[in-house]
């Protein structure tokens, strides 16, 4: 069963909903990146740092774009070890690997909270990069409140959110784990902040 290619789901996150729901890493409660009053309302929600940046998830490596973000030639070659999308198929699905970039434009300070720098991942599955590019990029914090353990399953996670969220979308326990978490800089050097 694929969750993700839902069109009434699809319909739900354009219309600027915070959706509880299944990433490829954990639950994560999620909306479009691109709107600051759904942005807010998720830290509001999770109770979550407001200096720290959420992770947004992208459907290709363009929509970077849409964040001031243009990569250098030796970014783009670094990034095909990390995105599967970039990575050849022989290889094997890599590990869900979120980037930091810089991203000095203060347009998205709502996303970036003053650090100038912005996290994105994007997902090995097929399905849920489909569902990216059709609702936009999503910021997708893991579904549980700040310093609180990740909801596994819709019962855990609606003790955290209750009716505040607008849905679930419920595909039993996930025992998933966070993603790696790597500083990608302009030259091509990385920096590991998360194993």
């Amino acid at each position: 069963m694929n969750v993700w290619n839902n069109e009434s789901l699809i319909k739900v996150l354009k219309e600027d909903s915070v959706v509880v729901m299944p990433t490829d890493t954990l639950y994560g409660i999620v909306g479009r990146a691109r709107n600051i009053s759904v942005v807010d309302r998720i830290y509001e929600l999770r109770k979550r740092a407001l200096q720290k940046p959420c992770i947004i998830l992208i459907g290709s490596i363009d929509e970077l774009e849409k964040f001031s973000i243009i990569l250098s030639a030796e970014q783009k070659t670094a990034l095909k070890k990390y995105w599967p999308a970039e990575a050849p198929a022989s290889a094997g699905p890599p590990e869900p690997t979120s980037i930091i970039f810089d991203c000095p434009d203060d347009r998205f300070s709502y996303l970036h909270r003053g650090t100038k720098t912005l996290a994105f991942r994007l997902p090995a599955s097929k399905e849920l990069r489909k569902l990216v590019l059709k609702t936009g990029p999503l910021i997708a914090p893991s579904a549980n409140m700040e310093g609180e353990l990740p909801a596994q399953n819709i019962a855990e996670a609606k003790k955290y959110f209750g009716d505040a969220v607008d849905l679930y979308v419920d595909v039993g326990e996930i025992k998933g784990q966070a993603s790696k978490i790597i500083k990608l800089q302009k030259d091509g050097t990385t920096q590991i902040l998360r194993p």
